[in-house]
């Protein structure tokens, strides 16, 4: 059974290169940019939503309904659909991406000017010119200090979460705005340049299997859930016990679970430095 979520097919439309396993009209799908600062991927036009995008990222569009556009993004494969006021031609290529934790768009170069939308953590950006200051985009003007070049990817995942600490919990999120366990993964290891999938399950396939001492960065899943190792006692993870990304002693954590789901761990991976 194919998994919808990496299936690049909208129940009508599909990708060419799904040509002779399905019924379906295909298309080679057009090129585009999520340029919404956070968008919602939904499994139907205004249905529930499965993961977010951010603002820069790559996507294939496949189809169009109902006010959306089922993409198909590019930095992990993830397919669904968005608002068609999120989506824009592919423009030029990104340069930089936002390494703080969030951030703000401004009209000018003036922190007193009121912001034109907040940036989250990941989003990407095309660059025209910075100083030490500011870093211009056809779009207005970041904090030069909130950004970073492509080719200067963060290196600690696990620093890259704890810069997240207090994030209100959200089903599906991907921003400080609200996060899950997976979104927190993804945004950690991505900020360092290392390719991760959007859902835990999926997730069980990044690095190696761990063994003997947990180590700093390594995942440990549940049925539905991850953390990140942060030391030889603590974990950090977005959780529904919280409603945060919080710290939890790791024997604590796995003690809770069990007794409240009845849930033990089902994998630790170890995830390969750049």
């Amino acid at each position: 059974m194919t998994d919808r979520r990496l299936t690049p097919h909208s129940g009508r439309v599909a990708l060419s290169s799904l040509r002779g396993t399905r019924e379906a009209a295909f298309t080679d799908g057009t090129p585009a940019q999520i340029i919404a600062p956070l968008a919602d991927l939904l499994r139907s036009p205004g249905g529930a939503r499965d993961r977010q995008v951010l603002l820069g990222d790559a996507v294939t569009v496949i189809d169009r309904d109902q006010g959306h556009a089922f993409v198909q993004a590019a930095k992990d494969g993830y397919c669904g659909w968005v608002a068609d006021s999120a989506v824009g031609p592919a423009g030029p290529a990104p340069t930089h991406w936002v390494s703080a934790p969030a951030s703000h768009l401004y009209p000018e170069r003036r922190v007193q000017a009121p912001a034109l939308v907040a940036l989250p953590l990941g989003a990407r950006l095309h660059v025209v010119r910075a100083d030490a200051k500011w870093a211009e985009t056809a779009q207005g003007f970041v904090p030069a200090p909130h950004v970073r070049a492509l080719a200067d990817p963060a290196t600690d995942p696990v620093a890259v979460a704890e810069s997240l600490l207090g994030t209100p919990y959200l089903w599906g999120g991907n921003s400080r705005a609200g996060i899950d366990c997976s979104g927190l993964v993804q945004a950690a290891l991505l900020a360092c340049a290392l390719p991760c999938p959007g859902d835990s399950d999926l997730q069980q396939a990044v690095g190696t299997a761990a063994t003997g001492p947990d180590r700093r960065g390594d995942l440990i899943f549940w049925r539905g859930h991850v953390a990140m190792i942060v030391d030889g006692a603590r974990l950090i993870h977005a959780n529904g016990h919280s409603m945060s990304v919080a710290y939890e002693d790791t024997a604590a954590c796995i003690a809770r679970i069990a007794a409240q789901t009845g849930d033990a761990v089902i994998a630790r991976r170890r995830i390969t430095a750049r």
